[in-house]
Parts: C-alpha cells; sequence; structure tokens
C-alpha cells in the first residue's frame, strides 16, 4: 500500500482531528490489508502559511482571553477522534479526504460547500449546528483590535463598567487603564451632569489640597484616573452627606460675609475687621483693620481684596500685606454688596442705588430704579450686564454699557437678599412648577421694561434667588418670569450659593439645606451652631421631650441665624450670627 498524506494547515480547529500534517504506517487488519495509522509530524502547512484567520491565529489562541476557547476546542478534538477510532478504516479515510479538500479551499469554495451541506441537512442537524457554534463565533475584538479603536469602544463605558472590564484579562487591564480614557472620563463627568449615566462630578480647582497633592504626584502613571477616583469619592461624600466639620472663631460679633478660594479664607464681620485664614492649616493669619462699621461685602481675586461696609465705604486691599490701597466713597448710606471683574467694581448700598466703579477712567455711574436698600448686586461679563436685588421685593438687570435697566423680575413677598446668575446647560431636564407664579406673569408682561432681550448676546439663562418670605426661586432670564419655587425654610433665607449641580441656603432658622439644582428637591439639612439657653428652660424642654418620648431634632430657633454662605468643589462654609465659621469637608477620606 502507498503512504497517505494528509495536509492539514497548523492552528486550524476546522480540522476536528489535528493542527499538524499527518503520515501513516502501516499495519495490518484482520483480512491482512495493510492500512495506515498517522503519526505526527513538524512539517508546516501547504495551505495559508504566511497568514492565519482571527481564530487559528496562534499568537491570539495563546491570549489569556482565548485561552479557554482554545482549551475547549481541543477537548473538542478528542472526543472527534475517539469517535473517529470507532469507525471502519475505510469511513476513517474518507472523512480525513473530506476535511483535507475543505481546509485546502479557499473561502468562496469553502462557502459553496457550507451553503452546500446546509441545504441538505434536516433539522436535527441545524438545531446541532445552531447549539455549537453559539460559543464558537464569540471573539475577543478588543484585544484583536488597533488600540486607537479599543480605547475608542471603551470610552463609551461608564465607570462601573470600565472597572469592571479590567478584571477580563491583563490586555483589556492595560487598556482599561489607560490615560485618554480616564482623561475622557473626566471630561464628560466633571463640573457637568453626563448624558447617558447622569452622574456629575464636582469641578477640579486649579490647585489641591496639600494632603492631597502627595497622592496625586506618587501616582503620575495615570493622572487622570486619581483625579477622576478623587473627584468620585468627593461626589459620593456629597450624596450621603458625609463630611467632616471645622470650626473657626476669630470674631467678636456675627460674621457678615465670607468668600474663599483653596488657599484662604475671608470673613467679615460686625466688629468692623476681615479675619483671613489659612485653610491648610485652619489658622487665623491676619486681621485687616481699617473699617469703622460692620463689613457686610467681600470680594477677591488673585491679587486683591475689596470690602463693602456699613461706615459707607469700599475699600481695596492687598490681602497678602494687609496694605489698604484704596478707599472709595461716594454712597450715602451703608455698602450692602460689592462685585468686579478686571476694572470694573459694582456696588449695591442701603441708599436704594447701585454704583458702577470704573477704575482706570475714575469715573463713576450711579443706577437708580430701585425703592428700598439694594441687598446683592452681581456682574455677568459676557453680556455686560448686572443684576441687582432689593427690600423692594424685585431684581433689576441693568445693562453696564448703556447704565440703563432692561428687565425687572417681580415674584418675591419679601426683602430679596440674594441673586444668582447661571447658564445652566441642561435645560430639558430642569424641573419646574407646573403652575408657575401668575401674578408675576402678570407684573412681568405690562412692565415695560421687559423687552425681548438680543438673542446674539450670551445672556445668562437663569436667576437664582432668595427671600426673607422663606422662598428659594429660579428664573428664565430671557422671559423675566419665575419657573420654580423651592419651600423648606421656615424663617427668611439670609444667603444661597450654588454650583452646576447644588444649591446651598442658610436661613434665620439656623437651619442650611442642600438642594439639587436640577429638581429643585432638598437633599440635606444640617443644624446651625445652638444658642445657649438656661439651664431651667434646658431642664423644662428636657423633661417635656422625656414626657412624650421624642427628641425634637428640626431647626425650632435653638440655633443662631445663618448669614452667610459660600460653596467650593469639595466644601462648603456658613457664617453665623454668634461670630463662628463652619466648614462642611466633603473630600475627607472615609472610614
Amino acid at each position: 500500500m502507498e503512504n497517505i498524506n494528509i495536509d492539514i494547515p497548523k492552528g486550524s480547529n476546522n480540522d476536528f482531528i489535528s493542527q499538524e500534517k499527518r503520515t501513516y504506517d502501516t499495519i495490518k487488519d484482520d483480512d491482512d490489508n495493510e492500512r495506515r495509522i498517522k503519526k505526527s509530524t513538524n512539517t508546516l502547512p501547504e495551505f495559508n502559511i504566511n497568514k492565519f484567520c482571527y481564530r487559528h491565529d496562534p499568537d491570539i489562541q495563546s491570549s489569556p482571553t482565548h485561552t479557554a476557547c482554545y482549551k475547549q476546542d481541543l477537548k473538542k478534538l478528542r472526543e472527534i477522534n475517539q469517535s473517529l477510532s470507532k469507525l471502519p478504516i475505510n469511513e476513517q479515510s474518507e472523512i480525513h479526504h473530506i476535511f483535507s479538500k475543505f481546509n485546502k479551499s479557499n473561502d468562496k469554495i469553502r462557502k459553496l460547500i457550507i451553503d452546500g451541506i446546509l441545504s441538505s441537512c434536516c433539522f436535527p442537524q441545524l438545531s446541532y449546528i445552531s447549539t455549537e457554534i453559539n460559543d464558537m463565533i464569540k471573539i475577543d475584538f478588543i484585544s484583536i483590535l488597533p488600540q486607537e479603536l479599543s480605547l475608542k469602544i471603551l470610552s463609551y463605558l461608564d465607570c462601573q463598567s470600565l472597572c469592571n472590564s479590567m478584571l477580563v484579562c491583563s490586555k483589556w487591564n492595560i487598556l482599561a487603564n489607560n490615560n485618554m480614557i480616564w482623561y475622557h472620563m473626566c471630561k464628560q463627568h466633571i463640573d457637568k451632569k453626563c448624558p447617558n449615566c447622569g452622574w456629575g462630578l464636582p469641578s477640579l480647582l486649579k490647585k489641591k489640597r496639600k494632603n492631597n497633592t502627595d497622592t496625586t504626584v506618587t501616582n503620575t502613571h495615570n493622572p487622570w484616573k486619581i483625579i477622576y477616583k478623587d473627584r468620585f469619592k468627593v461626589e459620593l461624600n456629597w450624596r450621603k452627606a458625609n463630611c467632616e466639620i471645622i470650626d473657626f472663631k476669630g470674631h467678636l460679633d456675627g460674621v457678615l460675609s465670607l468668600q474663599f478660594n483653596y488657599k484662604y479664607l475671608f470673613t467679615g464681620s460686625y466688629d468692623s475687621t476681615v479675619a483671613i485664614w489659612d485653610l491648610y492649616n485652619n489658622i487665623l493669619i491676619r486681621r485687616l483693620n481699617g473699617h469703622t462699621d460692620g463689613v457686610k461685602a467681600l470680594y477677591f481675586d488673585d491679587k486683591k481684596l475689596i470690602t463693602g461696609s456699613l461706615d459707607k465705604t469700599i475699600k481695596i486691599w492687598n490681602y497678602v500685606t494687609g496694605q489698604c490701597i484704596s478707599t472709595y466713597r461716594g454712597h450715602t448710606d451703608s455698602v450692602m454688596s460689592v462685585d468686579a471683574f478686571k476694572k470694573i467694581i459694582v456696588s449695591g448700598s442701603a441708599d436704594k442705588t447701585v454704583k458702577v466703579w470704573h477704575i482706570e477712567s475714575r469715573t463713576c455711574y450711579t443706577l437708580k430704579g430701585h425703592t428700598e436698600w439694594v441687598n446683592c448686586v452681581k456682574l455677568h461679563p459676557k453680556s455686560f450686564t448686572c443684576f441687582s436685588c432689593s427690600d423692594d421685593t424685585t431684581i433689576r438687570m441693568w445693562d453696564i454699557r448703556t447704565n440703563t435697566c432692561i428687565k425687572v423680575f417681580k415674584g418675591h413677598v419679601g426683602q430679596v437678599q440674594k441673586v444668582i446668575p447661571l447658564t445652566i446647560i441642561d435645560i430639558e431636564n430642569l424641573v419646574s412648577d407646573i403652575s408657575n407664579d401668575e401674578d408675576s406673569d402678570e407684573n412681568n408682561e405690562d412692565d415695560e421694561l421687559n423687552q425681548p432681550l438680543d438673542d446674539s448676546i450670551p445672556y445668562p439663562t437663569h436667576l437664582l434667588s432668595c427671600s426673607l418670605d422663606n422662598t428659594i426661586k429660579l428664573w428664565n432670564v430671557k422671559t423675566g418670569k419665575c419657573i420654580r419655587t423651592q419651600f423648606g425654610h421656615v424663617e427668611g433665607v439670609w444667603d444661597i450659593a450654588a454650583d452646576n449641580f447644588r444649591i446651598i441656603s442658610g436661613s434665620h432658622d439656623g437651619c442650611l439645606k442642600v438642594w439639587d439644582l436640577q429638581n429643585g428637591q432638598c437633599l440635606h439639612t444640617f443644624q446651625g451652631r445652638r444658642l445657649q439657653k438656661d439651664t431651667v428652660q434646658q431642664q423644662q424642654q428636657q423633661q417635656d421631650e422625656n414626657a412624650t418620648g421624642s427628641n425634637n431634632n428640626s431647626c425650632d430657633g435653638k440655633t443662631s441665624p445663618i448669614s452667610c454662605v459660600s460653596i467650593g468643589d469639595s466644601e462648603f462654609f456658613s457664617g453665623d450670627e454668634s461670630g463662628y465659621v463652619k466648614m462642611y469637608r466633603f473630600d475627607h477620606e472615609t472610614t
């Protein structure tokens, strides 16, 4: 008999017999006919020796994600060989011949053969094929695709899915830890809500706190992942109200105003001083003296500090040296609020006016329209506008180029204490009241000042305001209408602060509330510093609570009124009429 050679492509699992070329040795059967049995050799396959398909590429077969499939194929091979060995030799030879012809065929011929086989199969065979092929067609495209495409695909995953993908294999772990993917995650989530998962992370300050800097430096191989992890931890603490509270006591009287950045905290008080605190060490480092009455307003940037006082003056300070650079006089009553941008300062006063100070030209313009104290002024530089609120219950929008009032917002029934211009991007998901304040709408429609705004000017989309009528209102700047009113405080709201996700409010009821900016829901309530009561009153209240079995934890006037608040990316501050400042930190390590 002749030697029979069957050429099988190396690594080809379509050959259910073997992956190597085989020859046959001669033996004798019962009829003394010579037959061949297979014997492995290491010769190369005769077809497709330079290129393998995805499934049969030796490099891919040895990859971690394919090892299980490859072992499964080998197990299947052994089962087929065992089944073939039970067949007569002539049938084995015919099957070997069919496999050999199929493996030597090109793609077009293979498809014709498969089509022919499928068309000849009955339903039981088709069902068998469907079951067997289900696992065979699964491929790890992430590992085989060019890295750029794999990274692009992984960038569409949310954080949880991306972290899970790291556990698939070492290749996926390397890709999922790529710095560019985490840069995309930060870009998609930080300081805005992701449209896919609904999560938004607090903004990142230009400089980190000292106790966080060392961690970032030691993980420079993937800085964006470290940043995302840090911001995610902060956001989680915000949602759970998990914070560290730090007290600052440095004033002899109530705190009227406060502002801060990553390094310094500035507080103004009825005691006529401005205190400067080091936030790295939480200590008082300097006190500015110069005003003769309470400091009601603060504004600062990298170079200067601007203060407004009940003594009717505005002062500009070099807060590093503590030197007063200049003093502005012009108001005839207490200065209640100041704001600035570059070479322009605006101020609101109890004399019922808003003043616009141009530093370079040394000119001052007075804006008249309010009929009571002006409690707050806020600049919006992009639209060259200024917003002011007053005890006359209105909010006014001014064009600082023409020094004219262009819109009036009416709706509060109490003195308006604070106004904040906002640019909300996700307007579609912004929750508004089903029925707005009809009186406010009618008043705005009848007011000649409320003309349509120029669409070419980037005005803020919304305004946020608080009032002594116990409410917080959200306004549509374009229409001038109140679109949402938030209730929760039982006494007047003195101050509010907001970022892209939250609103912080401080009230005369001694409570601090954290609100969701998007839907207006109250998320958390923090109680301010308790006021000292006489012993007899405390004992009587304790006896009443013991008798009823109740424990009253609500803000019922037993705490010092909150006079001012300010919000940052990882913390917020409050000042009260007892002279205390509290910092609520959400970037601390949880246990």
